[in-house]
Formats: C-alpha cells, sequence, structure tokens
C-alpha cells in the first residue's frame, strides 16, 4: 500500500505534537527574574544573569488569529530562541486585547439580528436589508444614533468588506456554531471565548510564549484595570492629561470620537485644518437671484459663499472664486442668524460640529443650487485689490474636499492662473461674460528667490503649461511653487509685507477670523469610516487628550527615539515624521469596553490609550493573576486587586516610596519590584509598520512620562503587511489563511520557515505556499538522511583535525564562517537570512562534503559529521524548533532540550581555502557553461560540434601572469583613483587618457572595455581591485584536485597546460589552433579550457 501524499508532513507534525508535549511537562518557556536571595545587587544582575524581553502587539480578541498576525509574532518568537541559545533568560509574554469598539459593536449587532430574526439567525427568504446614504443631517450631540445599525460600506470600506451582509454569517465563517451566536449578543462572552482559542493557536505552532503572564484588557480584569488607572492618575498628574475644545475626527452615529482603532477604513487619518474665506454674495447670477427671491428664508440675511483654503496669506492676490458647475450646493443657517454659508452638504455636516450651526450636530438647510446657476455671481473677497469680483467654472472642483468652493489666486497657485488662461482664451466654451474675467490679472502679493512676484504665471511659462487639463505638469508646479513660497517667500503687500510667509501666515489667518471674514474650519484630511459603517468627520468638542506634541514631552520621546534601535531608517524617518506633526489625542470615548477614567465615570479609556505601557504589566502579571487571563484566580503571592493602589504600582514600577495605603507585604512588592526592573527595559517591541503613527509612538511617549530613563525602550522593529502567494490576504477575495489553517496545511516547523522566509524589511512580506511546501521536504529529507547517516557513523574516519583532507578543511571552514553569519543575521533580526545562511547554504555545504567524499571514495569525518550535526540543530532551532528539538534529544542523543542549549562557537575560517574552493567551483560552472553552448551547436547539426555525452577529454591552460597591456592600464587607473573626491568622483578620466595615450594604449580596443569593467568593480571593491594576486597557488591547486575536477565533471582526461608552453606541449596536434587562441585568453585566476570527444 503506497503511502498517502501528506506523508511527510503529517510524520512532522507527529514530530511537533511530541516536542510541544515536552516543552508543557518542562515548562520550558516560564521565564522568571533571579530572585532576591538568589542575587541580591540588582544593578550588576544583567552581568550575571543577562536576560531579553521581547514584546508584539497584543491580537484584539474579535476573531481568530491570521498568518499576518503570525508573520509579526514571528519577529518576536524567532528572537526569543536566539537569545535563549545566546544563555539570557527570554522572556516572550503575549496578552490579548478586548477594549474599545469592535467588540461592543458586532455584540449590538447580534442582539439586533437576534431581535429581527430569532435566536437561531433564521432569515426569511423576502428580507432585504436597507443600504441607506447618510439618512439625517440633523444629527445633535444628544441624538444617539445606534451604533450598531447595518448601513451601507462605501469607498475605502469596500477593502475590509466580508463580502457577508450580517454579522452573525461573519460569526459563522470564523468558525462559530450557528447554535453558539446568540451568546456573542453579550460583548463579555467575548472576552471568554475567544482568548483561549488564540492560546491554542500560537501553542499549535508552538511559539515560546510564557502564558502565566498572558492577560485581557478592560475593566473585566481587575488587576489590569487597576494598572490602567495608576497610568491614567500618574499622566494625569503630570498634566499630560487635559480636557479642553479641540478638533477630533467625529462619529456622529456612535455619538463619540472614532479613534484609529474604531475605523474600518481611514486608520492614521487626522483633521486638516483650513481657514474659511467668507465671500460675501453681493449680487447672485440671474439663475441663482431668481432662487433666492422665491425663497422667504433667504430675505434680509447675508449670504456668504465659503472657501476652505491652506493659504489665508495668498488672499491678497483673490481675483475670482471657482466652483464646479455639476457639484450640488447649498444655503445653510449659521450660529450667526443673520448670515448663511454657501458650500457643500459635506462641509455643512462637518461644520455643524464646529460651532458653526444653530445648534451642535445640526444641519439646516434652505435652498439647494447647483454650481453652474452660481455662475456670474458677484462677490466681495477679503484682502482683494479688487472690489469685487465674480464665481467662474473650474474643472475637478471636489466635493469630497473642503466646500466645493475655491478661492482663486492667480499670482500663486499654477492651477488658478491655468483656469484663469482657459477662460480669458475661451469664454464662449465656458458659458461666461468675456467681463467677468478679462480685466483681471494677477496680483503680485509675495516674492519668491526662485520664481519672482508672480510665481504661479513664472512657472507655468517654464513649464509650457497651457491648460488646466495639463494635470501631471500642474501637480509638479503646484508642489514648486508652494514650497518655494511657504518656506522662502517674502509678503510684499498689505500690513505684513516685509514678513516671510511662515512668520504673516497665523498672523493674517487670525487677521480675517478677528475681523469676521474668515472661520477656523476643519475635516478630515481623507475619507473615515466607523466600524459601525459611518462617514465620519471633525467635531470641535469638550474632551480628555493626551497633549502629545507639548514641546517638553516631545523632547523626552524625541530623545528616546534617538537612542533606540529601530533597525532601518525607514523606520526612524517615519518615527521622526510623527513626533514632529502628532499633538493632542482624545483618550476618552462614552462607548465600548474597556478601563472607566479614574475620574470620570462617564468615559473609558480608548483603546489606543490603554495599550502603550503594557508590556511593563506582562513582568508582574505572573505574580498578579496566577495563570488566569481575567485575574480570577488569586496569585502566588495571594494579593487581591483592590490592594493595587497606585502607590504599589508606583513602588513597583517607577522606583517610587513604599506605599502607605496598601496592606501588600513589602516583601510581595519586593518580588513584583524584582521581576519588573529585572526584565525591563524592553529589548524589543515588533509591530506592523501602520502602528508607528499611532501605538509605536504613544508607547514612547508614556514610556518617557511615566518611567525613569533607565526604563526607556530599547528597541522597535516595524515590518510590512504580509501577502499570500503575492496578493493581499482578505476573507472576501478567499485568499486568506487563519494561523491554525497554516499549521494544519504545512504543520508547524514548515509554516515557521515559509514566515520566516516571507521576509524582513519594513516592506510588506509574502508568504508562500510553494516555500512551506518546499520547507516539508527538506526537513523531511534531511532528517532522513541525518538518521541513515547516523546509523553508518562508526564506519567514518576518525582522524584529528591535523590530519584533515582538503575537503574537510572546506567544510569545517565554511561551516564556522556560516555559524558567524547566521549569528549576525538574528542579531540583526533578518531571519530570511538567517535562513539562508543556517539552513540553505550550510545543508549546500554538508551536500559538497558528502559528495566530495563519495566522488573521491574517501569516508566523511566522523568528528566533523557529529559536528555539523550538532550546529545544523542549534542555529535552525530558533526558527524550526519542534524539528530542532527532536534531532537534539531523539537522534543526537543529547541531555536536555535544544531550547535551552547554548549557540555553537565558530571555529578558525580559513579564508585561503575557501577562496581555494571557489575558484574551483568557477571553473566547473564554467567548463558547464561551455558544455551547454556546444551542446546548443551540435543540436543545430554541426558534425564537428562538441558532444558532451560522448567520451571526452579536456585540457586547463593557464598563465603564470597578467599581459602587459592590462598591467599597464591597472597602473594608469590607479594612479588616477582618487576615493576622497569631495565631487564624488572616484577617478580623473582627463588623467587616466593622457597617461593611456602616453603609453600607446588607446589604440588597443580591448583597453577601454576592460578598464571600464574595473572601474565598476572599484565602485563595490574599493582599492583592492588593483591588487590581483592570489592568495593560494593556482598550479598546485588545480594539480592537486585534478582528479575531482575530472570526476565531477565526468571526463575520461584532465591536462594542465600553462599557457606560455601550449605551443611546444601541442605542437603536431591537428587542433593546435584552439589551444593556442584559448592560451591568448588565459589570466591568473582565469583559466581557459578546450575540450574535445576522445576519438577512437
Amino acid at each position: 500500500m503506497s503511502e498517502p501524499k501528506t506523508a511527510k508532513r503529517d510524520a512532522l507534525i507527529d514530530i511537533e505534537k511530541k516536542a510541544q508535549k515536552v516543552w508543557e511537562e518542562h515548562k520550558a518557556f516560564e521565564v522568571d527574574a533571579p530572585t532576591i536571595e538568589e542575587y541580591a545587587n540588582i544593578e550588576t544582575i544583567h552581568q550575571d544573569h543577562p536576560k531579553y524581553l521581547s514584546t508584539t502587539a497584543y491580537p484584539y480578541m474579535n476573531g481568530r488569529l491570521h498568518l499576518g498576525h503570525g508573520f509579526t509574532v514571528s519577529k518576536i518568537e524567532f528572537a526569543t530562541g536566539y537569545h535563549r541559545l545566546q544563555g539570557k533568560r527570554a522572556l516572550f509574554p503575549l496578552g490579548w486585547h478586548c477594549t474599545g469598539m469592535p467588540i461592543r459593536a458586532c455584540a449590538d449587532k447580534l442582539a439586533r439580528e437576534m431581535e429581527k430574526f430569532g435566536k437561531d439567525y433564521v432569515i426569511p427568504e423576502e428580507t432585504e436589508e436597507a443600504t441607506p446614504e447618510i439618512e439625517n443631517l440633523n444629527l445633535k450631540e444628544t441624538e444617539r444614533v445606534d451604533p450598531t445599525k447595518i448601513v451601507a460600506k462605501k469607498g475605502k470600506v469596500a477593502a475590509k468588506n466580508t463580502g457577508l451582509k450580517y454579522q452573525f454569517q461573519i460569526m459563522e465563517q470564523i468558525g462559530v456554531p450557528r447554535e453558539d451566536i446568540h451568546k456573542f449578543a453579550d460583548p463579555q462572552h467575548w472576552l471568554t471565548y475567544f482568548p483561549p482559542i488564540a492560546t491554542d493557536d500560537v501553542k499549535k505552532i508552538g511559539y515560546k510564549i510564557d502564558f502565566r503572564r498572558s492577560f485581557i484588557t478592560t475593566d473585566a480584569n481587575p488587576f489590569y484595570d487597576a494598572f490602567i488607572r495608576w497610568q491614567f492618575n500618574k499622566l494625569r498628574a503630570l498634566n499630560k492629561v487635559k480636557f479642553g475644545e479641540r478638533y477630533t475626527i467625529y462619529s456622529p452615529k456612535d455619538g463619540q470620537p472614532c479613534m484609529d482603532h474604531d475605523r474600518s477604513s481611514g486608520e492614521g487619518v487626522g483633521p486638516q485644518d483650513y481657514t474659511c474665506i467668507k465671500l460675501k454674495v453681493l449680487e447672485f447670477s440671474p439663475e441663482a437671484q431668481a432662487i433666492v427671491a422665491a425663497n422667504k428664508e433667504l430675505q434680509g440675511k447675508k449670504i456668504f459663499m465659503v472657501a476652505a483654503t491652506l493659504r489665508p496669506e495668498t488672499m491678497y492676490g483673490q481675483t475670482n472664486c471657482f466652483v464646479g458647475v455639476d457639484l450640488k450646493y447649498g444655503i445653510f443657517k449659521t450660529r450667526n442668524a443673520d448670515e448663511l454659508f454657501l458650500m457643500t452638504e459635506r462641509a455643512a455636516r462637518n461644520m455643524a460640529f464646529q460651532n458653526l450651526s444653530p445648534s451642535n450636530g445640526e444641519v439646516v438647510k434652505v435652498a439647494d443650487l447647483v454650481g453652474r446657476q452660481l455662475v456670474g455671481t458677484q462677490i466681495q473677497a477679503p484682502l482683494s485689490s479688487y472690489p469685487s469680483v465674480y464665481v467662474l467654472p473650474m474643472d475637478g472642483v471636489l466635493a469630497t474636499k473642503g466646500t466645493g468652493v475655491v478661492t482663486s489666486v492667480p499670482s500663486d497657485s499654477p492651477d488658478d492662473f491655468a483656469t484663469m488662461m482657459d477662460l480669458k482664451k475661451k469664454p464662449d466654451y465656458y458659458k461666461i461674460q468675456p467681463e467677468w474675467i478679462a480685466s483681471y490679472e494677477p496680483i503680485p502679493i509675495i516674492n519668491t528667490p526662485a520664481y519672482g512676484n508672480l510665481a504661479a504665471p513664472t512657472v507655468c511659462a517654464q513649464m509650457k503649461i497651457n491648460s488646466q487639463k495639463d494635470k501631471t505638469q500642474l501637480a509638479l508646479a503646484k508642489d514648486a511653487v508652494y514650497k518655494d513660497g511657504f518656506y522662502n517667500g517674502v509678503m510684499i503687500i498689505g500690513e505684513h509685507a516685509g514678513k516671510s510667509v511662515q512668520e504673516a501666515k497665523p498672523l493674517i489667518r487670525q487677521m480675517l477670523i478677528d475681523a469676521h471674514q474668515a472661520v477656523p474650519y476643519n475635516e478630515p484630511e481623507n475619507l473615515v469610516i466607523s466600524r459601525s459603517g459611518d462617514e465620519c468627520i471633525v467635531a470641535l468638542m469638550d474632551q480628555w487628550y493626551l497633549d502629545y506634541g507639548e514641546t517638553e514631552w516631545r523632547k523626552m520621546a524625541e530623545e528616546c527615539l534617538a537612542e533606540m534601535n529601530v533597525y532601518t531608517d525607514e523606520t526612524r524617518n517615519a518615527f521622526e515624521k510623527n513626533l514632529a506633526w502628532l499633538n493632542q489625542w482624545a483618550c476618552a470615548r462614552s462607548y465600548g469596553l474597556g478601563t472607566r477614567l479614574p475620574w470620570d465615570h462617564n468615559f473609558l479609556v480608548e483603546s489606543l490609550s490603554d495599550s502603550t505601557i503594557y508590556m511593563a504589566y506582562y513582568t508582574i502579571a505572573a505574580l498578579l493573576q496566577g495563570g488566569s487571563i481575567d485575574g480570577s484566580v488569586p496569585g502566588p503571592l495571594g494579593i487581591k486587586a483592590e490592594q493595587m493602589t497606585d502607590q504599589a504600582f508606583e513602588y513597583i514600577l517607577a522606583d517610587g516610596p513604599l506605599p502607605t495605603d496598601t496592606d501588600i507585604p513589602k516583601a510581595s512588592l519586593d518580588k513584583l519590584r524584582r521581576e519588573f526592573e529585572y526584565f525591563y527595559p524592553l529589548d524589543v517591541r515588533t509591530s506592523g509598520k501602520e502602528l508607528i503613527p499611532n501605538h509605536l509612538t504613544f508607547a514612547i511617549y508614556n514610556h518617557v512620562a511615566l518611567f525613569p530613563k533607565k526604563y526607556w525602550p530599547r528597541s522597535i522593529r516595524a515590518n510590512g503587511h504580509l501577502m499570500l502567494n503575492g496578493d493581499k490576504m482578505a476573507k472576501s477575495t478567499g485568499n486568506f489563511l487563519g494561523l491554525a489553517q497554516a499549521v494544519d496545511k504545512y504543520g508547524a516547523d514548515a509554516t515557521r520557515l515559509a514566515l520566516a522566509d516571507a521576509g524582513d524589511s519594513g516592506e510588506d512580506a509574502n508568504f508562500e505556499d510553494s516555500t512551506a511546501n518546499a520547507a516539508i521536504l527538506k526537513l523531511h529529507t534531511l532528517l532522513e538522511w541525518i538518521q541513515e547517516t547516523m546509523a553508518q557513523k562508526d564506519q567514518m574516519r576518525t582522524t584529528g583535525r591535523d590530519q584533515y583532507n582538503f575537503y574537510d578543511r572546506v567544510f569545517e571552514s565554511h561551516m564556522n564562517k556560516l555559524i558567524n553569519q547566521t549569528e549576525a543575521h538574528y542579531e540583526a533580526t533578518y531571519y530570511r537570512e538567517a535562513v539562508k545562511s543556517g539552513f540553505y547554504e550550510l545543508t549546500a555545504a554538508r551536500d559538497f562534503y558528502r559528495e566530495a567524499c563519495a566522488l573521491m571514495d574517501i569516508p566523511m569525518n566522523k568528528g566533523l559529521f557529529m559536528r555539523y550535526l550538532e550546529v545544523q540543530t542549534l542555529v535552525i532551532s530558533p526558527i524550526v524548533t519542534h524539528w530542532a528539538e527532536h534531532v537534539w534529544g531523539n537522534v543526537l542523543g543529547k541531555d536536555g532540550l535544544v531550547v535551552n542549549a547554548r549557540w555553537p562557537v565558530a571555529g578558525p575560517v580559513d579564508e585561503k581555502v575557501l577562496q581555494e574552493m571557489d575558484y574551483l567551483r568557477r571553473q566547473l560552472a564554467n567548463v558547464r557553461a561551455a558544455e551547454t553552448q556546444a551542446n546548443k551547436k551540435k543540436k543545430k547539426g554541426k558534425s564537428d560540434a562538441f558532444d558532451p555525452m560522448k567520451p571526452k577529454k579536456i585540457t586547463i591552460l593557464l598563465a603564470a601572469k597578467f599581459p602587459e597591456w592590462q598591467e599597464a592600464s591597472i597602473a594608469v587607473l590607479q594612479g588616477a583613483y582618487q576615493p576622497n573626491n569631495k565631487d564624488g568622483k572616484l577617478f580623473d578620466d582627463d588623467k587616466v587618457k593622457k597617461e593611456l595615450a602616453a603609453k600607446g594604449l588607446m589604440k588597443d580596443k580591448k583597453v577601454m572595455p576592460f578598464l571600464h569593467d574595473l572601474k565598476k568593480k572599484a565602485e563595490q571593491q574599493g582599492a583592492s581591485v588593483f591588487s590581483r594576486a592570489l592568495s593560494f597557488d593556482e598550479p598546485e591547486l588545480l594539480k592537486d584536485q585534478s582528479e575531482y575536477l575530472r570526476k565531477v565533471l565526468g571526463y575520461q582526461t584532465l591536462t594542465l597546460v600553462k599557457s606560455d608552453e601550449v605551443a611546444a606541449v601541442t605542437e603536431g596536434d591537428a587542433d593546435q589552433e584552439d589551444y593556442v587562441r584559448a592560451a591568448e585568453q588565459s589570466v591568473p585566476g582565469q583559466p581557459t579550457f578546450v575540450v574535445k570527444n576522445i576519438v577512437a
């Protein structure tokens, strides 16, 4: 009976289950600090007992873990395994995040669906769920709309769409039985259901987690709840938490701020601050006037077209304003009963929550218009030199940006200037009166060094922009003009003439606001959709916020970042950019799950604010919670949650004084403190790069505020997203793999190896099905070979190092070099490279050794063989840990566990013997390439073509020295080498040409191509390219290894001939010309060869 196709995978899975059982029995991954009794001096403890604390973003418990989770977690998992090998107490804890809106929103959806369809969620066939747009714009702050209502998903939110209509269907998709779904209408059920499943999933893949330290967040865990209360009480005491009016992304349906983790799309999007210019309508166009005259609510009112601008300083240059002819506009009531604003409905919805509408959250529209009806309207533009200007049409005005009304400043806006020119050239085409634009010219308002005082006309002329339809060129022009104007421009008009634009901009903005000619206005930078399906706006509201960006706090955060290892320049740049713009962050909400604000129980701490320092809580969780994730089981110290006061946490975590408000014994407090001060600071934090703008930056801010400097984090590693087989993972497309599914499909170690091979940079990584399947075969095959060869080890050579042959020395040095390389890759967290050097290249080195020994009929060296098995097992054990555990204990018979073993010590590396082997490999490759070419000639029917399949002979032609023209050319190039030249030019080309001409070498056609190649090598390798002396005796090496080469290549004879002796040696040979021609091409280190068939 043939074995099943999955036999190799199943055999590996069997090994994995046994290894996991052994780890469980030995409590292998439970790591504690040395007790005070074992080591009292905390100042020197890390010298004698080194540690490594690594954490990753704790997964959110609204579903099963997927392969993307596994990828991010693997970065910490592999590091933990490596640092254990380095003799450190490497701690890897993992908790479960439950704070925030998603779980509560999903639970409430299920409750609504249960009301509609019953406990078993049976949908009547005729039921069709409505998919409304924004139904009610008159949303007041007191009118809370149910956030669980099923609404249409539009725009970017579609990217996260599962393709399923109802929440209960999503629950079924992630594996919840239909009969159990009703339980999830209680949000607390999620907290007890998914964490144990997640725990099983990470155990199944063999992650080295200390589960005693796992916990859930929210007030369902009273210990963590107390920890967060300490954090926020301290932040408030330090004046880092404040209360006041600020702009924030807000969901009217949810009735609360919508922070990053509350969003279906738009994570990282913040408010965009505009100045809204009030353009007073002097006279409507006839069509618009008819609409206005017929509306009693508009009589006697001042109507302003409001235009959102980022450049209030340019308002001196207004010559008109633009509208989109097909856009829908409205006239809306404002806070001032005598004033009405004309703008898009979207803008009115934002303004309604910014104290600009009759009452907060109320949108009152009194008239509808279309853009074309407004063209020709006469308005008054604040600060403009023209007493009145006209409303004109413009292509590309968006309803999704600003107010739909656009100020026109053709002196400093290339788009405005190009549109002005179009309108002047073709007034009839654009259906405008010539007088509305003909007499209006750009007004000089800002002088710039690059473009003078009419920047837009100047750059449009330079770039030959002739129309507003030249979108690509206009985008480049806009960028150039705006940058030069902002950074280098000087005002030449108005009250602030002579001041730089940077200085004048805020002054002019405030002047316009104080004169009631403008209002501040904010809207989301891009589309934001809440998890309840609401399109979010920006609200100005009183709220509790963290004062990120405050000068002194930011300086501390920047100091911390400067001293941290962030592994890539890309990550450092992202952090620096984020610290430069990040400011006040709303830290409280009224809906969801979490910890209540200690001083205001009406609010919960939001999910990105209670997840900034939980890494510190890991250090003490095992002693407090006793392995129960919700703290329901007393820990080893018998402490109750109510005993963990702020003073207690301050003593344990921040070197505070002994608390006076708790009855916890000092000995217990000291044990908690020892765990924290031993494992902190955090050695590495790994998360997806999308968390840099919020979670990771917040973690830096909170650490520097709450902890002494010695506890600030040491490094943060950001990785990209994980793609699956080259495409984005998405349930809606079916290109999706859960973590447990992957282990079932490939086994744990093959999955782990494929995750390591997926990628290490900040770019998106790629998990390949083919890599995982190949890993199954490679691991199984290697294990079989080890077992088979172990059975024959007593037949191997037992000679010592002093009697090693060439192949022994090559293998030993290559192995030692790969140990060092793999160690460096692990240190740098380059796990793909670690797999490459520590697995693929090391097995390739073994392949060379065993094949060479077999070819030369020499038994392998037993000591080297056993050394290889130990090295191979150890260096790959952080990644394929189960396989390594099996080999270590069951095949090699080693004492103890491989996860407790030590990194192999690399011996000396003989670079000379490795260079000799590389040289031999190059010659083998050259011969095989030549044979391939010969085979092509044979297939074309050439009768005299070499046939590599027939008996054959090879002659290798060796050169004793380089040609004189090469030596002379190299000397010239070396003389012109200038590595320290400030202009970056590596060679003085004029000098090269002069000296080559003087030596008569310019006429030789071989010289320039030769030097061109040498210059390229010099750019990469430096001055070493000028020294071409070999480190070994080439003729001696080829003589010693001629039999090896002959056998590997499959030739009947192999002859070595010195190139200067070829004429004499081949005298009388019919093919002498071939030998002589080949010898002329031979140089030291690059012999040539002639291959011939043996004629019977």
